[in-house]
């Protein structure tokens, strides 16, 4: 009955191949699944006639002559109403729900692009509604409170006690200048290499140490303490670098010239000129040259400066408008009631994580390709997918990657080379991050109770707990769900409260 429709080049076939083509359906199911096309819809059918009048689609229908000029002529002669019979398979191959976690978090295959494709509906979606419910609650903080937005604890550039701290970030390129003139005389052989070592030691000393003596000294504001501290511990880890490396090359040099390396064509050189590229540039790792862009895009220089104007004060905003409000009608969170320190900090993490998320983008994406476009420098992979990291492990291989190119090439690795075991080299990492976290904050704050330094320590044991979920429950986001609980939903929110509790304590005590 259903064959009575169709043109007169499929109905003339013979009586015999009909017969075969019936008692073949049954038995040949599998390679009629095998051999359709992936797509169901109906355009794949009309582009397929054997499927669309339910003809058997194995290789043997077209390995004769017969079968060829029986496939040609449909698809010459099929008018498209006969597509999509009746008789054609609907259901061809073992597929997935579109919001099921199996078609969602598959990787490496052709459909990967088509299923993010297919849900940008619902990420716009989300991104709306974000939208709409944050404004909500910015016109109804404004309507309740007013704007608060003022000065004080983060920031009093105008006050006359932070010009020391300016005065003191204009001569830290003293610092490089020493370093340099160091690595001339040693170029020279002026200076011996225990010598060349211990002055090195002495410029990066001095270059944390200055700074720290100046914010302690002055009464400053956090926000410009802080900023000195971020720029001092910058060029300390710059000059590290410097030292690391041309010690390094001198090494290279000697065993060229002692024969060596001779296949290696190596020469020791001291340029001003690649110092003072390597203090602008937005790297930690020195290195005699860099990737280079080809020209300077002034267009897309003046969109990112604008960007960055804009998300500065939406960071500044949230911080005065939200984050102080509920700072200072907070207790301390280590005493008092638990649950309200609890409603406290599930409170501050909303608006902490926007002002974290901001400044991710201010300073990694924004500021570091500005400064890359203006010095042409060519390598621009500041950051990966760390939002995608399932261990915490991953997250800081992913998050800033000028720090983790300069730890593993002149912290982890050189661990590794002197006999120091992965775990014992990781702790180490971390404990020099610990460090620098707790001297750009506590200095600022001028109190040391090592908030900073403990959280970043911390680090240790949720490294160990998050690679021991991941390596249980494979193909899962557990570890990823709980880096976002930790350390953004909780860990900041909390430390925000200690360090501000415990310097009104201070405050209120010297008063």
């Amino acid at each position: 009955m259903a064959m009575n429709g169709l043109p007169e080049s499929l109905t003339s076939s013979s009586d015999d191949n009909n017969n075969n083509l019936r008692r073949r359906r049954g038995s040949d199911a599998k390679a009629v699944e095998e051999a359709s096309s992936s797509s169901d819809d109906v355009t794949s059918d009309v582009n397929d006639p054997r499927a669309s009048v339910g003809l058997d689609t194995t290789p043997s229908d077209v390995s004769n002559g017969d079968g060829k000029e029986k496939v040609e002529k449909a698809n010459e002669t099929t008018p498209l109403k006969y597509a999509y019979r009746a008789s054609a398979p609907a259901h061809r191959r073992n597929k997935e729900s579109p919001l099921s976690s199996a078609a969602i978090f598959k990787q490496g295959l052709p459909e990967t692009a088509f299923l993010l494709k297919s849900h940008a509906g619902l990420l716009n979606l989300c991104v709306v509604v974000l939208i709409a419910v944050n404004g909500r609650l910015i016109i109804e903080n404004l309507m309740k409170y007013g704007w608060l937005i003022g000065s004080g604890f983060w920031s009093s550039s105008t006050s006359v006690r932070d010009w020391p701290l300016l005065l003191c970030c204009l001569s830290l390129p003293i610092f490089p200048l020493a370093a340099f003139l160091v690595e001339k005389l040693a170029q020279k052989k002026y200076l011996t290499e225990h010598v060349v070592v211990t002055l090195h030691i002495i410029i990066t000393t001095a270059t944390i140490l200055y700074p720290v003596w100046v914010i302690l000294r002055c009464d400053s504001a956090f926000l410009s303490g802080n900023t000195l501290m971020l720029f001092a511990c910058i060029v300390w880890m710059k000059l590290v670098s410097y030292a690391h490396t041309s010690h390094d090359m001198r090494q290279l040099a000697k065993s060229v010239d002692k024969g060596e390396n001779s296949e290696i064509n190596y020469s020791y050189n001291v340029s001003f000129k690649s110092l003072a590229y390597f203090m602008v540039a937005p790297t930690l790792c020195y290195q005699l040259s860099y990737p280079r862009s080809a020209c300077i895009r002034k267009g897309w220089l003046a969109r990112q400066l604008i960007k960055l104007v804009i998300f500065t004060g939406l960071m500044g905003f949230m911080i005065e408008q939200y984050i102080n409000p509920i700072v200072r009608s907070s207790q301390h969170p280590l005493k008092g009631d638990l649950l309200y320190a609890i409603e406290r900090v599930l409170r501050l993490s909303l608006p902490t994580l926007y002002v974290w998320l901001c400044m991710f983008y201010c300073l990694f994406h924004l500021w570091l390709n500005i400064l890359a476009e203006l010095l042409r420098f060519g390598d621009r992979e500041f950051y990966k997918d760390w939002w995608n990291a399932k261990t915490i492990d991953e997250y800081w291989r992913l998050w800033n990657m000028p720090v983790h190119k300069w730890m593993v090439r002149h912290i982890y690795f050189p661990c590794l080379r002197n006999g120091i075991p992965k775990g014992g080299a990781m702790v180490i990492s971390f404990f020099i991050s610990a460090v620098f976290h707790e001297l750009c904050i506590a200095v600022p704050c001028r109190l040391f109770k090592f908030w900073a330094f403990l959280g970043i320590m911390f680090q240790v044991p949720l490294v160990i707990l998050t690679n021991f979920l991941q390596h249980k429950f494979k193909n899962s986001n557990v570890g990823n769900m709980i880096f976002w609980c930790i350390f953004c939903i909780v860990g900041q929110p909390m430390c925000v409260l200690l360090y501000y509790h415990d310097v009104m304590n201070r405050n209120g005590s010297a008063s």
